[in-house]
């Protein structure tokens, strides 16, 4: 295999197999190997974290906000079932659970005009932090019903919990800070939207120096297909690597070790 990067913080690359695994702390005991895009992957689950992006009440839940506006959100529900499949296992291998959700500021003093612009176009439509007509609970807002995680995915107490105010959730936050604390150098990534929140969390992560992957049937999006496609196509392209958690879950339960 041939090396990218210095010898301690180096992957191994070939054409067909890339090893993620920094030799300067190889844990083979915690290594799996499981088919991606555009190559197969071997990564250290010691070394690993999953970020779970905008699964709230008012992106997924049919009373909240972008249903209130008229979106179909049936999409955005898929990943629920994926999710809590994956995430027991996860948490069982040692791999940290990050749930990375808008959690605005009741006075949203840290927000700029062109991040309310995008959700309140004309200034006059229910945006960041306004109320919902119907239920009173104000959009995205930390500590509101919208802004919750919808009830069907199942949480656990070890899990981390990072608010975000931006669609990167590196902007303003403490976010790298925990992952460099947890030793990460691998992101998994999932939730909502892939093209919008996700992409751009993975674009971040990527540009930081963590190896990106994206768990393609874990997100969905409310775009127009041929977001997601091109979404998908550039993690591959210029980012990282794209996966399904079926196989990820098949090395870790199966054994599918590195070869």
């Amino acid at each position: 295999m041939n090396r990218l990067g210095n010898r301690k913080r180096g992957w191994l690359v070939t054409k067909e197999h890339v090893d993620l695994r920094r030799s300067a702390y190889n844990d083979a005991e915690a290594a799996v190997s499981f088919a991606a895009q555009p190559q197969r992957l071997t990564l250290d689950l010691e070394r690993t974290a999953i970020i779970v992006v905008d699964m709230q009440n008012d992106f997924c839940s049919p009373g909240g906000w972008l249903a209130g506006i008229g979106v179909d959100t049936a999409p955005l529900t898929q990943p629920v079932a994926y999710l809590n499949r994956l995430l027991p296992v996860l948490r069982t291998s040692g791999v940290p659970v990050i749930w990375l959700n808008w959690g605005n500021r009741p006075d949203r003093l840290n927000l700029s005009p062109s991040v309310l612009h995008v959700y309140n176009g004309d200034g006059a439509s229910t945006g960041i932090g306004d109320p919902m007509p119907t239920s009173g609970s104000r959009v995205l807002e930390k500590g509101s019903w919208g802004a919750a995680i919808v009830d069907d995915l199942t949480q656990a107490s070890e899990d981390i919990y990072v608010d975000k105010f931006r669609m990167s959730g590196f902007w303003d936050t403490p976010l790298d800070s925990i992952l460099r604390n947890l030793g990460t150098d691998t992101i998994l990534f999932a939730g909502v939207n892939l093209d919008q929140c996700v992409m751009h969390t993975l674009q971040d992560a990527g540009c930081l120096g963590y190896d990106v992957i994206l768990l393609e049937d874990c997100s969905a999006t409310s775009s127009p297909q041929f977001c997601a496609d091109g979404a998908i196509y550039n993690i591959k392209q210029c980012y990282g690597f794209v996966a399904d958690s079926a196989a990820l879950l098949d090395a870790i339960t199966l054994g599918d070790f590195p070869k």
